[in-house]
């Protein structure tokens, strides 16, 4: 027979025995006790220094060209209408295939017509013609008005009357370039004029070579 033991009565075994206190805890000598690390500090931002001011390269850039003497061209191209503008940035890029390259801003009112065209003339100025070379970078006027001369050439493109050299040339890229696009072409086509002195800008003016 198995003894049963009802934890909810007392037994007279509990009574007459009473149970010993469970023994209390000492901590040892010596024991380590446990620390809280510090928390860092939160790292103070040092004095933001000014940058010092950097040379003004774009004032920099139109100061020594003005000390380039550069070649004259007028480039044409037509839509609805035919436009043209004043460039010193022709280029003659490649012989094979022949490809010429120049920068036009992607502000000037040429450019609409010319992100469009699928050909361009290319007008290689002579002294004479600073005229020329005047009214078609001047804004706000009929450039292909009298008194400039000029006939639908290759391709539909205008053609001036009186360079010493012009080039219709098939655009094969536009390049952007900041606030200009360069606009690559391959030549179809050209023919020279009268011989001459080029053209030439140079300290920020239309002027011809000196000998």
């Amino acid at each position: 027979m198995t003894a049963s033991i009802d934890l909810g009565t007392a037994s007279p075994l509990a009574s007459a025995a009473p149970r010993p206190a469970p023994p209390s805890v000492v901590a040892p000598r010596n024991a380590p006790t446990a620390s809280v690390a510090p928390v860092p500090a939160a790292p103070v931002a040092a004095p933001v220094e000014p940058v010092p001011a950097g040379p003004d390269t774009p004032g920099l850039l139109r100061s020594v060209f003005r000390r380039h003497a550069a070649g004259v061209a007028v480039i044409t191209a037509h839509g609805e209408r035919p436009v043209g503008f004043t460039a010193t940035s022709l280029t003659s890029v490649a012989a094979e295939p022949p490809l010429v390259s120049f920068g036009i801003g992607t502000g000037s009112s040429s450019w609409p017509v010319l992100a469009e065209a699928d050909h361009v003339g290319v007008h290689v100025l002579g002294e004479h013609q600073d005229d020329l070379a005047a009214r078609f970078a001047r804004s706000g006027v009929d450039r292909f008005a009298e008194p400039t001369g000029w006939r639908t050439g290759p391709q539909g493109v205008p053609v001036l009357d009186g360079v010493l050299a012009w080039l219709v040339g098939r655009v094969v890229a536009r390049v952007p370039a900041g606030d200009h696009s360069i606009v690559i072409a391959e030549i179809v086509d050209g023919g020279h004029g009268p011989e001459g002195s080029p053209l030439l800008y140079h300290q920020g003016r239309f002027t011809g070579l000196r000998t």
